[in-house]
């Protein structure tokens, strides 16, 4: 598995204006939620959470995270869903939200406080039916079209990595599995626990062997909050890793190419 060097820099940063020492309850309770609600950030898609169609209520890792950690500080938990990691971004420097479940990246990383990651998601391709390629080796080739989710981390990596190969952006997720539906991506490049879930719905797509990279997915807080609300979230995301917290939402949202990130 191959793992970014600006991911690990990213993490650096960020856990460099984390706050050594865990917060008291109601330090917490403040620096987390000043309005009252603890705010959480998540992309709408399988790797954080998706709509169940019969309550319309949000279901995955992001919930039971968010619930989780507002539930140890007596805080109710707001969903707060985003379009594509760019969002998010804005959305901390606007003060929309108080707590994301997000990529870690040097970008993101100038607008928020990064815990440890929670999670290592393996990315690669979905390619379309009649696409002659079978490993993601294979894939820089003139004339191919890649979608990506804007500024997300396959954006980031291909951007600077490929040589013959064309990339595609798209808004959202949705966005980015009609380039594939539609002809105008010959691969879209993504969380393999988002292309797997692809696959029924794209007759003849297959989801190729290789990767592009194994992406630390982490929570955040935005940059300028109480340093409380870094030292509870860090608590908190060891704490989950520790006790099979992390791994029981992994596997309750039926996520592959997943595992839970390393203890800190």
């Amino acid at each position: 598995m191959r793992k970014i060097g600006w991911f690990i820099a990213a993490f650096s940063i960020a856990a460099s204006g984390c706050a050594s020492s865990q917060p008291t309850g109601e330090q917490a309770r403040q620096a987390l939620a000043p309005n009252g609600q603890m705010r959480v950030a998540f992309l709408a898609g399988p790797l954080y959470a998706t709509k169940d169609a019969s309550s319309g209520e949000f279901r995955g890792v992001a919930i039971d995270l968010g619930r989780s950690l507002a539930a140890r500080y007596g805080l109710a938990m707001q969903p707060v869903v985003y379009p594509n990691p760019g969002a998010i971004v804005s959305g901390a420097k606007a003060g929309e939200w108080d707590v994301a479940l997000m990529g870690v990246s040097a970008e993101r990383a100038t607008a928020v406080d990064f815990s440890a990651p929670y999670m290592e998601v393996e990315q690669g391709y979905l390619v379309r039916a009649g696409v002659p390629i079978t490993m993601a080796a294979e894939i820089d080739r003139s004339g191919v079209r890649i979608g990506v989710l804007e500024k997300a981390g396959a954006d980031m990596l291909l951007s600077s990595t490929l040589k013959n190969a064309t990339l595609v952006r798209a808004k959202s997720m949705a966005d980015l599995e009609a380039l594939l539906k539609s002809g105008n991506a010959d691969a879209i490049a993504a969380t393999k626990a988002f292309l797997f879930g692809r696959v029924a719905s794209q007759p003849g797509a297959r989801v190729l062997e290789g990767n592009i990279l194994l992406e630390p997915i982490a929570m955040a807080v935005p940059k300028g909050r109480d340093p409380a609300a870094a030292s509870a979230v860090a608590g908190f995301v060891e704490e989950a890793k520790r006790s099979g917290l992390v791994k029981s939402a992994i596997e309750n949202a039926g996520l592959q190419g997943v595992v839970v990130a390393p203890l800190k």
